[in-house]
């Protein structure tokens, strides 16, 4: 019986292996410490000595009217109608006194921008203000004056007058910022003075209420009086302005929001050089592509801003339609209508550019020459009278024609037409997307549809070409939105 050689190795060799790989492993283990050590600063202090000069605390002050109301009564015959008589003989003629005008303060941050006295702050801080006061970390007081405001992002930009240059900080790029980035906030917490707080990136792009929000979601410590002081990163630079909390109670629970610093640039920028904002306008209704809309129009993919109306305005006059997707905006993709919003908002006003749209399943790109917002004005253009009604149900609604009588009693501007919905049965799919009684249909398979005959007809088409659903545009209280209908309910 033959057997195979075995080799051995000596006992001392494998030690040996076994101790570099070990030591090995300990060196990598090491590193990666050091490196993690390298990332999280063992002070904030020589940044916050650096920076503190040119963070500010505000305080307003506004003169708040009294008013003088009718004097209290008391029904006849309660046991305090002779005390409440006494209290107001005493005070002359039956009428109380009238109370004097006070004056009421707000505390609130800000910080300089550059040498020559701008400062930076939100706009609620100092609404309605009579007299602004800034106060410096050296404890020098300015007073200040109002150069712009912007209520969209709650920015403000103020002046100081000072004989001696003033420190500034500059902005840094917000989109740079990570989550998990070390930032710093500083400013004025519930009026106790300059304070520092340190915490992490732990959000980017969050939105709250406004059109143009793009919030820096933070733990580090904000409370009443942070608003409008800035949030900084490692290198010194603003990458937010601190805005607002969640909180149940009123205090830091570690949920702050700072507008991000690449929309307070472009806000800032026009408040110093026009006194107010000037933002791009296109001149669209839009809402955001599902994919049970991208799947009815034909779209691969359920991205880009779906236009439901074009009243009188720039992109009206470029050729833009009701039923388009604006798939790139000025040579940048629009993922979704928040995105399209900023994008033109952020763009000069009267610039022309291109704008790719999705329309009758091919790509066709229109030249727009932005408008301005702030002048802008909806026009919805009349249309023609609609025909006899005829009732008809299908994909769970039931329609009628549209009729003067119809007209009137939902409130439609003269000329409207469409099919009114007069019924919806609640265990349809019409109902789960908010279909409802009174709603105008306006268009189907983005045709407009003035019969019952027309929508069967439409309906009829999207079967032939395949289609899993239909697209209605939909009216209600005079705003348009696409609703797409599954088309597996036969009637």
């Amino acid at each position: 019986m033959n057997s195979q050689p075995v080799s051995l190795v000596p006992a001392a060799r494998v030690w040996r292996s076994a101790w570099v790989l070990i030591v090995g492993m300990a060196l990598v283990m090491a590193q990666a410490i050091a490196a993690q050590a390298q990332d999280m600063p063992k002070s904030f202090a020589d940044l916050a000595e650096r920076i503190s000069p040119s963070v500010v605390n505000i305080t307003t002050s506004t003169t708040v009217a009294s008013r003088s109301g009718p004097a209290p009564t008391v029904p006849e015959g309660s046991p305090f109608e002779d005390f409440f008589r006494d209290f107001m003989d005493r005070n002359g003629e039956g009428m109380p006194e009238p109370r004097r005008p006070r004056r009421s303060q707000a505390l609130g941050s800000g910080f300089v921008i550059s040498e020559d006295g701008f400062v930076v702050t939100n706009n609620h801080v100092i609404e309605g203000a009579d007299e602004i006061t800034v106060e410096f970390f050296s404890g020098e007081e300015l007073d200040a004056e109002v150069v712009g405001t912007d209520p969209s992002t709650d920015i403000a930009l103020l002046k100081v007058e000072s004989e001696d240059p003033l420190p500034a900080v500059p902005f840094g790029d917000s989109d740079a910022s990570r989550v998990g980035d070390w930032v710093i906030a500083m400013g004025n917490p519930l009026g106790q003075g300059f304070s520092v707080s340190a915490g992490i990136v732990s959000a980017r792009g969050r939105a709250l209420s406004g059109s143009y929000d793009d919030f820096i979601q933070t733990d580090a410590a904000i409370n009443r009086g942070n608003s409008g002081g800035p949030l900084f990163n490692m290198d010194g630079e603003v990458i937010g302005v601190n805005t607002a909390i969640l909180s149940p109670n009123g205090g830091s629970i570690g949920i702050g929001f700072a507008m991000a610093s690449n929309v307070v640039t472009n806000v800032v920028d026009q408040l110093q050089e026009f006194g107010e904002t000037r933002r791009g306008w296109l001149g669209v209704r839009i809402q955001d592509v599902s994919d049970d809309i991208a799947e009815s129009i034909g779209l691969e993919e359920a991205r880009g801003a779906l236009v439901t109306d074009v009243p009188e305005g720039p992109a009206a006059e470029a050729g833009m339609e009701s039923g388009d997707v604006i798939l790139s905006f000025d040579g940048t993709e629009v993922e979704d209508t928040r995105e399209l919003v900023r994008q033109v908002g952020e763009t000069q006003v009267g610039k022309t550019v291109r704008v790719t749209v999705f329309r009758d399943g091919e790509t066709e790109t229109l030249r727009v020459t932005l408008g301005r917002r702030e002048e802008a004005q909806d026009a919805i253009p009349a249309s023609a009278p609609a025909d006899d009604p005829i009732e008809m149900e299908t994909l769970g609604v039931t329609v009628s024609g549209l009729t003067d009588e119809l007209r009137e009693q939902l409130a439609l501007p003269e000329g409207s037409e469409g099919l009114v919905v007069t019924d919806v049965a609640e265990d349809s799919e019409a109902y789960e997307k908010d279909l409802r009684a009174g709603d105008l249909i306006t268009e189907a398979g983005q045709e407009k549809v003035t019969s019952p005959a027309e929508l069967e007809e439409r309906i009829a088409d999207a079967r032939d070409a395949g289609r899993k659903s239909i697209l209605l545009l939909v009216r209600r209280n005079n705003e348009p939105r696409f609703v797409a209908l599954p088309l597996d309910e036969q009637e």
